[in-house]
């Protein structure tokens, strides 16, 4: 799998990224290893992980696999941290005490002394920003966290943190961003993709089959084994169920027919290709799944197709 360097850093991250939001609650410990081995054995080296994934249960499984499965330095392991859901209610605290308590527990789950990439996991409007950047700081000069970022911001909140922290060479870099990005949801490319090949910044791209709804799972209704009619996963899929999606998700379709391809190898070749992206974050509930994602390595959108995914995805 082709390596990739995040930003102006030294970090370099496979092109695609393992996605852990359901390991330890809709995938089990041995379908995370099945997982996890099928990833590493087709060159990947990047797991993306969050203290709220499984309510921290995301995290525990990786640090089982520590050791067993892989040892700590052949994989960048990332987490984030800020953003919680007490009693399903989003509730964002990017405060001090609280990130870098949150951080020590995210250690602690993964058995490991450090992060390889720890990210804010959203902009926080109550806490000022120098308060936020001051744990990254931290984190960074204790060996916490070998790189920090950031996680869904926007343009202007990424530059204003970037800007801040390059105001004194002593401060922790932001290397990554973290935003959804597909060809359903190209919201990315009004301003944060310019800012970020301005500012040096790596580009994770999450959901980059917008929640499974590009595969073309979803064309004939909600089947019963997927996300969608999971009851903590089915708000994040109502809003690509619309019409505009899919109009969007039939001319994924149909480009796919024509080339021999899936629209899960089409969408996911899309925007990992697309200028600007360090890596794309997939995830699998099973080893099959994801043995049927990592297929997409094998091909490349001819440019008069991806010209033409742009115009109907515009």
């Amino acid at each position: 799998m082709e390596m990739r360097r995040a930003g102006s850093s030294g970090l370099t991250l496979s092109r695609l990224g393992l996605g852990t939001m359901t390991w330890g609650r809709d995938t089990d410990e041995h379908e995370a290893a099945d997982q996890c081995r099928a990833f590493i054995d087709a060159g990947g080296n990047f797991l993306d992980t969050a203290n709220t994934y499984g309510d921290g249960d995301s995290e525990r499984v990786i640090g089982g696999l520590i050791g067993t499965l892989f040892s700590r330095d052949e994989v960048v392991i990332a987490t984030k941290s800020g953003l919680s859901f007490p009693d399903g209610i989003r509730s964002v605290d990017a405060s001090r005490q609280s990130l870098i308590a949150e951080l020590d527990k995210s250690l602690i789950r993964l058995g490991s002394e450090f992060v390889d990439i720890w990210q804010i996991h959203a902009w926080d409007s109550f806490t000022p920003l120098d308060e936020t950047l001051a744990a990254l700081d931290y984190a960074y000069t204790t060996g916490r966290a070998r790189y920090v970022g950031v996680s869904n911001y926007v343009g202007w909140q990424l530059a204003r943190a970037v800007t801040k922290q390059e105001s004194n060479s002593m401060k922790a870099p932001i290397t990554t961003i973290q935003s959804e990005y597909s060809l359903l949801n190209r919201d990315a490319e009004v301003e944060l993709i310019d800012c970020i090949t301005d500012c040096g910044v790596g580009f994770l791209a999450w959901a980059p089959l917008a929640r499974g709804v590009l595969t073309g799972k979803y064309r004939k209704g909600i089947p019963s084994d997927s996300r969608g009619a999971a009851p903590h996963f089915a708000r994040h899929i109502e809003a690509y169920l619309d019409t505009r999606s899919a109009r969007i998700v039939e001319a994924v379709a149909v480009a796919a027919e024509g080339l021999g391809y899936s629209p899960l190898e089409v969408s996911l070749a899309w925007v990992r290709d697309a200028p600007g992206v360090t890596s794309s974050i997939i995830g699998a509930r099973t080893g099959a799944q994801l043995r049927g994602v990592l297929k997409s390595e094998e091909i490349t959108l001819p440019d008069i197709l991806r010209s033409a995914l742009n115009d109907a995805s515009a």
